[in-house]
């Protein structure tokens, strides 16, 4: 076994069973032929123990029994149960109530106890101070201790990581080789804003930047998304030798630096134009931060260009824990080989103005490029490129170390070990503040473990087993996290029902989540319980005042290694602000306590509210007996989904015919997995509706030991559903991507992309490559169908 494999085995130690799943390479399997025949059978024998189920439970309701199966259990001797009570243990012995309180008594808890004056408290300690990854030790240690005073057993673990630290930078606008305007590359320090002046504050710079020192004409690229790079290609403009001159937005900004680099461009500079800011901005007649909402002219975003769509996590341990000890791979092709660095809009304005009346104007490009907001300050947004003499001196020194990073990981342990909720969010940020991201996550999230801890004090004792986790790393590329789960990834593959993401807490008024489809009913129903701080409607709640919109799982924070690596149903949630909100500051100084206090969450309202909304939905994935997962919903986004892929076809250069006829098949296994699944959902629901019908706990207690495999079934294959969509291959062009269902998108980095192998197929024009993802997928989905049927 060579050197590589061997560091892929899983390491065994306390947290990682010697059971572990293998997976089975099915890249060549024959799919069976009579696939049709095989689903119409599996739906036939699926719904008949649910008319079965059916009519125990009319013949309950008339004849009045208190047991499941109508036998009088009075008798103990005319018992005919095939499985003995001695042989069932039951998790405790109020089973399928909540052991110690009652179900609702914890909601009341859970509901009641976060405080707005408490969350504030954590965000200003957290606020304090820089807090960049690796550099974090005493916060890993204060949030350890905290957790261990509410009650939670704790404990830091830690992973050497590879990542840069700043040393020098320089951004100069040279003409005829002298200086024209150099950039301080420094935000402005503010009185009101105590964080911004920080003697220790964190400088601008990308994380896995790569060092260079480059001069050369610049082009304007827009928002360097890839379509944009194909529009300069279009218009002939030379691109080669060049350094790009980039809007952050649309695409997560390593993938500009990596189509830059593709195209033989030597170096790229970032900035945030105002006219992404909606409303708020200065041009409409609104005061910058921070005498008013727009965005300070100096503000600058910093963050990672590591190629996330490629890999998140440790690049030289990519799929294997970044153990010590552990052999480092390469980094090409996954982090950039050219220089970038990030700039503010003020300094930005004089690099841009050179620009005007060289090559043509955005105005002849598509729409897309035409969202600048600084014609007001004179900006004309020309191409380019400039002149061989105006040019761009940029230069970026980073010291790239491997050092240890601190998760830190709290446990309080269930009766049923086997069924698990991992909850997290992470502590480390850019710069000293990071309020909004992801400090007003960690705020909320310590809430939330205070919450559990008295509901501990209590009495009661967790039906399902609880871990929280306050990961490092995640700016950088989602280090802590995913490290996390590829060292621990056989339990996780073994335990895990569900991981509950929050990364920005609270940053406005506008309730957002995306999902596995799973989930969809269980966070609609939290949302109906919580009441909204904004009641323009008296007794509205968090449902009320949403849209309802939940987006697909794409990259970016945490989750992503849950996913798309190991199959588990992962959700995401949080406040963010809208176009009619103080801008937020996103990775800039002004993410700070000031800013938060003053225009993001004053009074910290949202911050407990969505305490409250992680809080219930970990309570319903813990305490209720049947896992409240619905089957049904991925079916139905799956229908969707296909219909999204259906949408390229007429733009790909695959053949419309076999298309349609590949496309025919994989809707007929979806339509199965859609009635297989709505039998299921039902199976699941009437186990519920009966299990809700004792009105003491204890009750019916023969007949609980007669329920309590089916219920246990039931959840197991709720569990594994996601993990049936993984690939063990991955994705063509990224094989650390396991999904068939949900990755990154290739060049968007953040946002989703739904059964990404194929829709690259298509886009590639690659025939073979289509056909092959419709088998695979066509296989999973049978997988689906089997494994809920069976």
């Amino acid at each position: 076994m060579s050197e590589k494999a061997s560091s892929r085995m899983p390491q065994r130690n306390e947290h990682t069973p010697l059971l572990q799943r293998v997976p089975v390479d099915e890249g060549d399997r024959v799919q069976y032929p009579h696939t049709n025949v095989r689903r119409l059978c599996t739906i036939a024998l699926t719904a008949i123990p649910l008319i079965t189920v059916a009519i125990i439970i009319l013949c309950i309701a008339i004849g009045g029994q208190n047991d499941i199966f109508g036998d009088d259990r009075t008798d103990t001797s005319s018992s005919t149960s095939p499985v003995s009570s001695a042989q069932i243990q039951l998790p405790h012995a109020a089973w399928p109530a909540s052991e110690g309180i009652s179900y609702d008594k914890l909601k009341h808890i859970l509901h009641s106890t976060p405080d707005a004056s408490k969350a504030r408290e954590w965000s200003e300690y957290y606020t304090a101070g820089p807090h960049l990854t690796g550099k974090n030790l005493s916060q890993a240690e204060w949030t350890r201790d905290r957790w261990e005073e509410w009650g939670l057993k704790s404990e830091i673990v830690s992973y050497d990581v590879y990542l840069n630290y700043p040393l020098d930078h320089r951004l100069a606008l040279l003409e005829d080789g002298k200086v024209r305007f150099e950039a301080t590359l420094e935000e402005d320090v503010l009185p009101e804003d105590p964080t911004s002046g920080l003697e220790d504050r964190v400088p601008v710079f990308h994380g896995y930047s790569a060092s260079g020192d480059v001069t050369a004409p610049y082009v304007y690229c827009n928002y360097g998304t890839y379509e944009d790079f194909e529009e300069l290609q279009k218009a002939n403009i030379s691109l080669e030798g060049k350094i790009a001159l980039i809007k952050y937005g649309g695409i997560f900004r390593g993938l500009k630096v990596k189509r830059a680099s593709d195209l033989g461009m030597i170096g790229a500079v970032i900035y945030t134009d105002p006219g992404d800011d909606g409303e708020m901005t200065e041009e409409n007649g609104y005061k910058p931060y921070p005498e008013g909402p727009a965005r300070n002219p100096s503000s600058v975003q910093r963050g990672s260009v590591e190629y996330l769509s490629v890999a998140p996590g440790d690049p030289t341990t990519v799929g294997y824990p970044s153990l010590p000890g552990a052999p480092r791979q390469s980094v090409d092709g996954k982090i950039p080989d050219i220089p970038s660095i990030p700039v503010s809009y003020a300094e930005a304005l004089p690099f841009l103005k050179a620009l005007n009346g060289h090559g043509p104007n955005a105005s002849a490009f598509p729409s897309s490029w035409h969202s600048g907001g600084l014609a007001y300050k004179g900006v004309d947004y020309n191409i380019g490129p400039s002149p061989d003499s105006l040019t761009i001196n940029l230069m970026n020194e980073q010291e790239y170390v491997i050092t240890p990073l601190w998760n830190v990981i709290g446990v309080i342990n269930g009766s049923i070990a086997d069924e698990v909720i991992v909850i997290g969010n992470h502590r480390d940020a850019w710069i000293a503040g990071g309020a909004g991201d992801p400090n007003s996550g960690s705020a909320a999230l310590n809430e939330v473990i205070r919450s559990f801890g008295i509901a501990l004090t209590a009495g009661w004792k967790p039906l399902r087993t609880i871990v929280f986790a306050s990961w490092d790393g995640e700016e950088y590329g989602l280090l802590g996290s995913t490290e996390w789960v590829e060292d621990h990834l056989p339990w996780l593959s073994e335990a895990t029902v569900a991981y509950i993401n929050v990364d920005v807490g609270a940053t406005g008024q506008h309730f957002k989540s995306a999902a596995a489809p799973v989930l969809n009913q269980a966070i609609y129903d939290i949302a109906a319980q919580v009441p909204s701080p904004n009641q323009t409607v008296r007794g509205q709640t968090v449902n009320d005042t949403w849209d309802g919109h939940i987006s697909t799982m794409g990259s970016g924070s945490d989750f992503t290694a849950f996913q798309d690596f190991a199959g588990i149903s992962c959700i995401d949630v949080g406040f963010n602000g809208g176009p009619n909100d103080a801008v937020y500051h996103y990775h800039s100084n002004y993410d700070s306590f000031h800013w938060m206090d003053t225009y993001g969450d004053p009074g910290f309202e949202y911050h407990i509210t969505i305490a409250k909304i992680i809080s219930l939905l970990i309570a319903k994935l813990v305490e209720e007996p049947v896992i409240q997962f619905h089957a049904s919903d991925y079916a139905t986004g799956l229908e969707k989904y296909l219909d999204s892929v259906k949408a390229l076809v007429n733009d790909s250069a695959v053949d419309e015919t076999m298309t349609k006829q590949l496309f025919k098949s994989l809707d007929t296994a979806i339509a199965s997995f859609q009635a297989v699944s709505a039998i299921f959902d039902n199976k699941a629901d009437d186990l519920s509706r009966l299990l809700a019908s004792a009105d003491t706990p204890g009750a019916l207690q023969q007949s609980y030991d007669d329920t309590y495999p089916s219920v246990q079934k039931i959840n197991t294959k709720y569990k594994l559903l996601e993990r049936q969509f993984l690939y063990a291959d991955g994705l063509d062009s990224r094989s650390w991507f396991k999904h068939v269902v949900f990755a990154p998108g290739l060049w968007t980095g953040y946002a989703g992309a739904t059964f990404p192998g194929l829709v690259e197929a298509l886009e590639d024009g690659n025939a073979t490559a289509v056909e092959k993802w419709v088998d695979i997928i066509e296989q999973r989905v049978d997988g689906a169908i089997g494994l809920l049927a069976n």
